[in-house]
């Protein structure tokens, strides 16, 4: 049985490989809002209820995009994005607010996230 060789050109190089701090961030989240992570997905952090949605920069691991739902009052958004901050900032990373998203239910299971950012 022939052996083949390991093929070096499909390692991914180490500077390219980006590790996001999901335990600090559900730190912040939790210290910041009093809610939990209901779900992550590659770079994206969905907050429980759907009320904001966080996004890792890939190229600034302390920089931190926050989307909020559409349907998120003002008032609540703006008091809540204020306290996310400040537990951010304790934590050495700064939130950056983004715009706001809509998400729809597709079949089996499956969610549509609509991105608007802001003007």
């Amino acid at each position: 049985m022939n052996k083949k060789k390991n093929d070096q050109s499909t390692i991914i190089p180490e500077s390219d490989i980006v590790f996001y701090e999901l335990e600090k961030v559900r730190f912040i989240i939790k210290d910041g809002s009093g809610i939990d992570i209901a779900y992550a997905y590659e770079d994206l952090v969905f907050s429980e209820h759907g009320i904001f949605i966080f996004q890792f920069d890939d190229k600034k691991p302390d920089i931190i995009y926050c989307w909020f739902n559409q349907d998120c009052e003002e008032t609540y958004r703006l008091s809540l994005l204020k306290s996310l901050n400040t537990s951010a900032a304790l934590n050495g990373m700064t939130i950056v607010y983004k715009g706001k998203f809509k998400m729809s239910q597709k079949e089996h299971e499956q969610i549509s996230v609509n991105f608007k950012e802001l003007e």
